[in-house]
């Protein structure tokens, strides 16, 4: 018999301006879903953080889109960061959660 699957749910709060969450796979539009319902790898490893929602998720109402900081002002968040190296290290954020590529969360939203 097989064993019964355990499903976990996690409130998160988003603005109300901010994007719908587009489908796993479609474009990304900084809806901010992701990072609010976990931890990327870049979290875990530079900002120690293993569950909740990010701590370098930002808002910017200018566009109505949420950012990673990590990405916009990485020494905000990485303090020992020389400032000539926060371009070559959001580059390489950039990469490794491959932002602005595609949905990569199946979390379910709901209203």
């Amino acid at each position: 018999m097989a064993k019964p699957r355990q499903i976990s749910s996690t409130v998160v709060w988003l603005k109300a301006s901010a994007p719908v969450k587009p489908a796993l796979g479609q474009a990304c539009n900084g809806c901010g879903v992701c990072c609010a319902a976990e931890p990327c790898p870049v979290a875990r490893v530079f900002l120690l953080q293993f569950r909740g929602s990010c701590q370098a998720l930002e808002w910017h109402a200018d566009v109505q889109q949420y950012r990673c900081g990590m990405l916009v002002q990485p020494a905000n968040y990485v303090r020992l960061l020389p400032y000539a190296w926060q371009g070559w290290f959001a580059r390489g954020v950039r990469r490794w959660i491959a932002a602005g590529t595609a949905c990569d969360s199946d979390a379910s939203v709901g209203e």
